[in-house]
């Protein structure tokens, strides 16, 4: 199924699908876990808009790469083309707030990290980022405060809220608008709190986002 943007009634919203920019290590508990610098500027990647696959689509884990990780994260799509944007040009482009999955392939994400190579075949596979529906902004009135969290069968894997990350939503977008122009369909994930583990066929997932909860489950 073609992925398509929408809002949390289900109505389409008229934007393209975009790119998919990432930041890593921007909650301190997940940079510990990893054992990882602490970055002095945010560590920016991206997934291409093959990246995305709705929620409610099967997840697909890519066969004979290692293991394949969970990273909840909050989504913001953006609405307004965003360049060299400052953090309140950046909150008024936001068109909605959505949760996501920043899959990614851990063993090959490792052995590129100690050859010093890019991170793009560990991180932006085909569905490696399974997105909900979009929360229209004045659903989420405190971004900045919210909860997120991950339950796979049951179990709670990852909890988190936004006022842990290291750098906020706003600044966040105004830092990226200053190397890639941010365009209406684009998505921005802004991090994942600590707690990542492997994900295995059969997995059901729930994810929440400020109490609105969104099922998955990995083919």
């Amino acid at each position: 199924m073609i992925y398509q943007h929408c809002y949390l009634d289900g109505s389409p919203l008229d934007f393209p699908v975009g790119k998919v920019v990432c930041i890593g290590r921007n909650y301190l508990d997940h940079i510990r876990e990893l054992n990882n610098m602490v970055p002095e500027t945010p560590i920016l990647f991206m997934k291409p808009a093959t990246a995305l696959i709705a929620l409610d689509q099967p997840i697909q884990l890519p066969v004979g790469r290692g293991g394949c990780h969970h990273e909840v994260e909050l989504a913001v799509l953006v609405g307004r083309q965003l360049q060299n944007a400052d953090a309140e040009t950046a909150c008024r482009a936001i068109a909605g707030y959505g949760i996501a999955l920043d899959l990614t392939l851990r063993d090959l994400q490792n052995e590129l990290k100690k050859k010093g190579y890019p991170w793009e075949t560990a991180k932006a596979f085909d569905g490696s980022c399974p997105l909900s529906s979009f929360l229209k902004p004045e659903a989420l009135p405190e971004p900045q405060a919210t909860d997120l969290s991950l339950r796979v069968n049951g179990e709670i894997r990852q909890q988190g809220n936004t006022q842990q990350m290291m750098v906020s939503i706003f600044d966040l977008m105004a830092y990226i608008s200053t190397y890639f122009t941010l365009q209406p369909g684009d998505v921005v994930l802004t991090g994942t709190p600590a707690g990542v583990r492997p994900l295995a066929s059969g997995d059901r997932l729930i994810l929440n986002l400020a109490g609105h909860e969104f099922t998955a489950r990995v083919a």
